[in-house]
């Protein structure tokens, strides 16, 4: 994050490198060589430029002037590419900053190649931490109410943080759309002295919800994937959590 506050800026960018996005090129290298892959938003171009270098087709798409050669894309209206046009599609911490997170899932699997592979990062609203933030406060860590701002039609800025995403909700909208989730991934642990409090806490929880992660039909085979992330150290532990999806085959 700019050393701008969110919510005092036109647009903000990470100013380096950061893990998440360090995690996610190094997955995407491992797909293939020389794939076509779209970033967005590309903020500053850092995730662009590493994955150039890596010898990839790499496109950054964004609604900010940062940099020359990108394509001009507004993350709530539809993108201005064909269908089935990339390999692998980046969307690095820019879920949260849209009105409509279906949309924006539907326009990237939309644009992906059948079997091409979707890795979106969000702030982890499900990690330990920040269930206890919203106990406190009322809102997801990372999401206060001063850092948020209106856009109007004379002036197209960075909402701020206004869409918390979890990792529940991802999932299911992305399999509406087609796609499978298939891995998460998480950056550096939050507040890890504090886990002595809060890991009680989520197992007494767990142990609670157990009757939520059963379907009466018996059709339980997704239910325990989605069981096996919600106790992984990923959601639990990350700052930001990074979700991998691919789109289904024709």
């Amino acid at each position: 994050m700019s050393k701008t506050l969110l919510g005092y800026a036109d647009f903000t960018h990470v100013e380096g490198m950061t893990d998440y996005m360090n995690i996610t090129i190094n997955y995407v290298n491992q797909l293939g060589s020389q794939l076509d892959i779209l970033d967005v938003p590309a903020g500053n171009g850092l995730v662009v430029d590493r994955l150039k270098a890596l010898g990839h087709n790499a496109i950054g798409g964004d609604i900010n002037d940062a940099r020359d050669g990108f394509v001009r894309v507004n993350m709530e209206k539809p993108f201005p590419f064909e269908d089935c046009s990339f390999d692998a599609i980046t969307c690095l911490e820019g879920i949260e900053h849209v009105l409509d997170g279906y949309k924006l899932l539907a326009e990237m699997v939309r644009t992906l190649r059948p079997g091409g592979t979707l890795v979106v990062s969000t702030p982890n609203v499900m990690n330990v931490y920040s269930r206890f933030w919203y106990f406190l406060y009322g809102y997801p860590f990372q999401f206060p109410p001063h850092a948020m701002q209106h856009v109007t039609k004379e002036r197209a800025i960075d909402r701020g943080h206004i869409n918390p995403m979890s990792y529940l909700r991802m999932r299911y909208l992305l399999e509406s759309l087609g796609a499978e989730v298939v891995d998460i991934m998480g950056d550096r642990a939050k507040k890890k002295h504090l886990l002595p409090l809060l890991m009680p806490i989520f197992f007494v929880g767990w142990l609670l919800g157990r009757k939520h992660r059963r379907r009466e039909d018996g059709e339980n085979k997704n239910l325990q994937s989605v069981s096996k992330h919600l106790c992984s150290k990923p959601l639990l532990l990350s700052r930001s959590l990074i979700l991998v999806a691919k789109k289904k085959e024709d």
